[in-house]
């Protein structure tokens, strides 16, 4: 594709730009119609079409700007990961921006549903059930079978079922990752995703470096690098007066009855998963069951032989996300954003985010 930049081309404003600014909300029906505005094979898995474009996450990339006096670019990213709202980021040229990690995924969209009981607010409360995108990756630059790869999905959840709503809706955002450090699980239908992930550093290879940054950096702008909080589903659609109620963990495990799909790039697995090859219609769908718990405990380090462990029980099954269509796409790599929630000392009290306003306020 003309619009797709080579690997080594320049990311782009990684800090907080004008664009970032003043986010009121989004329509789902343009944050879709973005991503799938571009695919890379316009049929996925047509006989004609180009193979999937794999963008190098390097460590040069990723400590640009570290030395003294320099503008660091990941620090640049993190913050602004966590401090933009937006759901898309155009740029000034309308080519988005290069991802520093986790650069090749996959998209899907699809339905958020809770259908059990449990004690917390907003949209994990029993009965709801909304629109959700998400994005898939691998967490490495080649993302194909048999090498160690860190399995992730980003939900970006709507308080609505309407496609076609008029009015701005502000999107709830949480990740989900087996291992920051990467296994060699097969498929990503074979493993367990939490927001608590577990980290076998020595797993990553020749980017253990890239692994230290992101570790640093995270501490650095905000607190607790391995674990994201769900807090923002938890407070979508709640009324104001109404109290916080998070879970501590949540969990997404591929649900019963999946068929095997053997294919070398997760990407393909997903697509294969709603598709048959060659055809432009979904055939199926991909879904994930949600737990959650406030039971684990965190131990090890990242850096011994079995790394850091999570150890998490108790889980409580209260629903599933169901994908029905899918795309890998220029727009999907470049454009689309998911907002980092910031760390609160109390995951219920927005009074103890780490980060508020677009400062760093507290340490401890």
């Amino acid at each position: 594709m003309s619009q797709t930049p080579p690997p080594d081309a320049i990311f782009g404003a990684e800090g907080i730009t004008p664009e970032d600014k003043g986010y009121q909300g989004s329509r789902f029906s343009e944050v879709k119609t973005a991503i799938f505005a571009n695919p890379y094979q316009k049929v996925w898995g047509g006989p004609d079409e180009p193979p999937l474009p794999y963008y190098r996450t390097t460590i040069r990339s990723v400590y640009a700007g570290s030395w003294p006096g320099g503008q660091p670019q990941f620090k640049l990213a993190s913050m602004r990961a966590l401090d933009s709202g937006v759901d898309l980021r155009w740029g000034e040229d309308r080519k988005g921006f290069r991802r520093l990690v986790r650069p090749n995924g996959v998209c899907v969209t699809g339905i958020w549903e809770i259908t059990e009981d449990n004690p917390y607010s907003g949209y994990f409360k029993k009965g709801q059930r909304c629109l959700v995108i998400g994005r898939i990756s691998a967490g490495v630059s080649i993302t194909l079978w048999g090498l160690r790869r860190s399995y992730g999905i980003v939900l970006k959840l709507y308080p609505t079922l309407d496609e076609n709503h008029e009015n701005l809706l502000q999107t709830a955002n949480v990740f989900m990752i087996d291992d920051l450090g990467g296994t060699r699980a097969s498929r990503i239908v074979d493993v367990e995703l939490t927001n608590a992930p577990q980290v076998t550093g020595f797993n990553r290879g020749n980017e253990i470096p890239i692994l230290i940054k992101e570790g640093l950096v995270f501490e650095l702008v905000d607190r607790m690098a391995t674990v994201r909080q769900v807090y923002p589903i938890a407070e979508l659609g709640k009324a104001p007066d109404e109290q916080t109620r998070a879970p501590e963990f949540m969990r997404l495990r591929a649900s019963p009855g999946h068929p095997v799909v053997n294919e070398e790039d997760v990407r393909n697995e997903v697509m294969a998963h709603i598709f048959d090859k060659g055809n432009p219609e979904p055939k199926r769908t991909l879904g994930f069951d949600i737990s959650v718990s406030d039971r684990g405990k965190r131990s090890g380090f990242v850096f011994f032989p079995k790394g850091q462990r999570q150890t998490i029980t108790d889980w409580q099954t209260i629903g599933k996300v169901s994908f029905s269509n899918g795309v890998v796409s220029y727009n999907g790599d470049f454009v689309i954003h998911f907002h980092h929630p910031t760390w609160r000392n109390d995951r219920n009290d927005p009074s103890t985010a780490f980060r508020i306003a677009g400062k760093k306020v507290r340490w401890f």
